[in-house]
């Protein structure tokens, strides 16, 4: 059975952005479940879903969060899965959420990335549970080239304009 992700938010007010993650995964047919729980006001929940989460057939967690954003960390002290902290702009354009995530002590580590980046947590979800999975692995591979595709293309349209300009 393929693993799942766990999405945990700590308001449903970051569901905005939390919903691009989820598109993503879609895309790349992984199965999640996505949560609200807090680590300030509903810690015994957010403990406890990191406790069973391995055991739940999550592979990976995500976590996110803004203002103290220190739900990621609670997941990561509770679990040896993987955590991937999704700091959510909600005040001081989002720093006090990224510094909060990113800034774990040593033995918890959170993987982190930008200020609602919802889709590249989605995506290093993936590239983790692609380590054993080689179907998914593939999606990532063809994904990787379609977007350098992407580039190209732009590019060879951007070449084209300039002969133009030149002229």
């Amino acid at each position: 059975m393929n693993k799942k992700i766990a999405i945990v938010m700590g308001s449903d007010s970051d569901l905005k952005i939390v919903k691009k993650a989820t598109e993503k995964l879609t895309e790349f047919g992984v199965d999640y479940e996505i949560h609200v729980m807090s680590a300030h006001r509903t810690p015994k929940i957010a403990c406890e879903f990191a406790q069973k989460a391995e055991a739940s057939n999550f592979g990976v967690i995500i976590a996110a969060a803004g203002m103290a954003a220190h739900l990621a960390g609670a997941m990561a002290a509770h679990t040896s899965l993987p955590v991937i902290g999704l700091p959510i702009k909600s005040s001081l354009d989002g720093l006090d959420a990224l510094l909060a995530t990113v800034q774990m002590p040593p033995g918890i580590p959170v993987a982190t990335v930008g200020i609602d980046s919802a889709e590249n947590a989605a995506i290093l979800a993936v590239q983790i549970l692609a380590v054993s999975n080689s179907d998914l692995s593939q999606k990532l591979k063809d994904f990787k080239e379609q977007m350098a595709q992407k580039v190209i293309a732009k590019d060879n349209r951007l070449q084209e304009e300039v002969k133009l300009w030149k002229n």
